[in-house]
C-alpha cells in the first residue's frame, strides 16, 4: 500500500469551502485508508493501491460531485513530499516565507518560468522535478513577481502552492 498527499487547489478561498470532517469522510468513503487532513488549506495525507492517474481522476471528481466546484489536484507520493522537503535550495530565515510550487504538468512550469526577470535580493525560485521551490520576504507572497505570475489563470489547474512548514506537517 502506497502513502499519498493529494494538494486540492483553491479550497476554503473564494467561497470553495470544505470543512476538515467532510474531506477525510469523502476519501473514506472512495475506499481510502488511513486518511488525515491537516489544516483547513486542502491537505489529505491517505493509503492507497491505485496508480496515481486513477487516484487524480477519481479524487478530482469525487471533489466535483460532492462540492460541485471545478476540482483539480496535484498528488504527490509521501516519500518523494520528503525528499522535496529535505532537498529545499534556499535558506530559511525568520524574515522570508518559503514555499514550494506543485505542477501536475512540467511543460506548464517551463512556461511559469520562462522570461521570468527577477530581482534575487527579493525572491529566489529554483526548478526541480515538478515542483518550483520559491523563497520571499514574509508578507509579500502574492506581491512578488513569481507570485503574481504563478497566480495567473492559465497555472490554475495544473500548478498549486504550499508553505514548507505546512508540508513538513504532511509527513
Amino acid at each position: 500500500m502506497a502513502r499519498w498527499i493529494a494538494l486540492l487547489r483553491g479550497v476554503n478561498v473564494n467561497g470553495i469551502t470544505i470543512r476538515s470532517a467532510e474531506l477525510r469522510a469523502l476519501f473514506e468513503q472512495r475506499g481510502y485508508s488511513d486518511v488525515r487532513t491537516v489544516l483547513a488549506s486542502g491537505n489529505v495525507v491517505f493509503d492507497s493501491d491505485a496508480t496515481s492517474a486513477t487516484l487524480k481522476a477519481d479524487v478530482e471528481q469525487a471533489l466535483r460531485d460532492r462540492f460541485g466546484y471545478d476540482a483539480w489536484i496535484v498528488l504527490v507520493p509521501h516519500d518523494r513530499l520528503a525528499a522535496i522537503v529535505d532537498g529545499f535550495p534556499f535558506d530559511s530565515a525568520p524574515d522570508r516565507h518559503d514555499y514550494v510550487l506543485f505542477g501536475s504538468d512540467e511543460a506548464a512550469l517551463d512556461d511559469l518560468l520562462a522570461d521570468l526577470e527577477l530581482d534575487p535580493a527579493v525572491e529566489q525560485v529554483a526548478r526541480g522535478d515538478g515542483v518550483v521551490s520559491w523563497s520571499c520576504p514574509k508578507g509579500s507572497s502574492t506581491d512578488t513577481v513569481f507570485a503574481k505570475r504563478a497566480g495567473a489563470a492559465r497555472f490554475k489547474r495544473t500548478t498549486t502552492t504550499r508553505n514548507v512548514n505546512t508540508l513538513r506537517k504532511l509527513l
